[in-house]
């Protein structure tokens, strides 16, 4: 005769399993991003990682901060990644003008040192960039989601996975001109990400973005968290290879 489970018995299953993960991995945050579902940005055909230190920006916008990082850093690669189609038009054109190459519809324009990639930051990751390849991460002035704090960068699932691309000790820098974005990410990296962090103000002179020069100007308060991946961190991710067509990871599939 078939019974029906204890509520007990599995609220104190569920309660050891989530026991059995927290002691696997080095931060606080439930949701696990599902990596597996997210496809494969179409017409990119990326030129092989070297040993050059390998950067990546994400939300690049017109790629003022990639072309200026690329053109100080000769020694360095840098992949910025755009989703929107006319910001990444504006972008390519930039970057192709400096190659000195005729203009072309394609989803991916490059210097020596420099890749500008039309795509979602996430799906790129998740199929480009294989585990602890990361030097470092850009998020520079992104759009602070008042409405919906699910979809801010360290509320978000894919944060974890974004983490699991770095080396050890790689920094992500984090910049806004919104306090209070700052401020519930600094919350965030003390309670849930355990991640240390240096929270700094921008220089009035700076000017790596469009928008960063368009807030200063402005008198506005700029700020940046840089973080810091200590090479005991652990994710649940640190093993997924999505390059090689890998759909594993840590845990049982969960979802957002």
């Amino acid at each position: 005769m078939n019974t029906a489970a204890n509520p007990a018995d599995t609220a104190q299953t569920l309660t050891n399993h989530a026991e059995q993960m927290s002691a696997k991995v080095s931060h606080r945050f439930v949701r696990q991003f599902a990596a597996d579902k997210l496809s494969r940005p179409k017409n990119i055909v990326l030129p092989a990682l070297d040993a050059r230190p390998l950067f990546f920006e994400i939300g690049a916008g017109k790629g003022k901060h990639a072309l200026l990082f690329a053109s100080e850093h000769a020694d360095k690669r840098l992949i910025a990644a755009e989703r929107t189609s006319e910001k990444f038009a504006a972008f390519a054109k930039a970057v192709r003008t400096k190659a000195g190459v005729a203009e072309q519809d394609a989803a991916i324009a490059s210097l020596e040192n420099l890749d500008a990639v039309h795509a979602d930051a996430m799906a790129f990751a998740v199929h480009f960039l294989p585990p602890a390849s990361l030097d470092g991460v850009f998020i520079l002035y992104p759009n602070p989601e008042p409405h919906n704090k699910n979809q801010r960068w360290l509320n978000m699932p894919f944060f974890e996975f974004l983490i699991s691309r770095l080396k050890a000790g790689a920094p992500i820098v984090l910049a806004s001109n919104i306090a209070e974005y700052i401020d519930e990410a600094e919350n965030l990296l003390n309670q849930t990400w355990l991640l240390p962090y240096q929270k700094q103000q921008i220089s009035a002179n700076s000017a790596r973005t469009h928008f960063e020069v368009k807030y200063l100007a402005r008198g506005e308060m700029c700020q940046q968290l840089v973080m810091f991946k200590p090479n005991y961190y652990r994710t649940r991710f640190d093993e997924f290879d999505g390059t090689k067509g890998d759909a594993s990871c840590d845990d049982e599939r969960a979802h957002e």
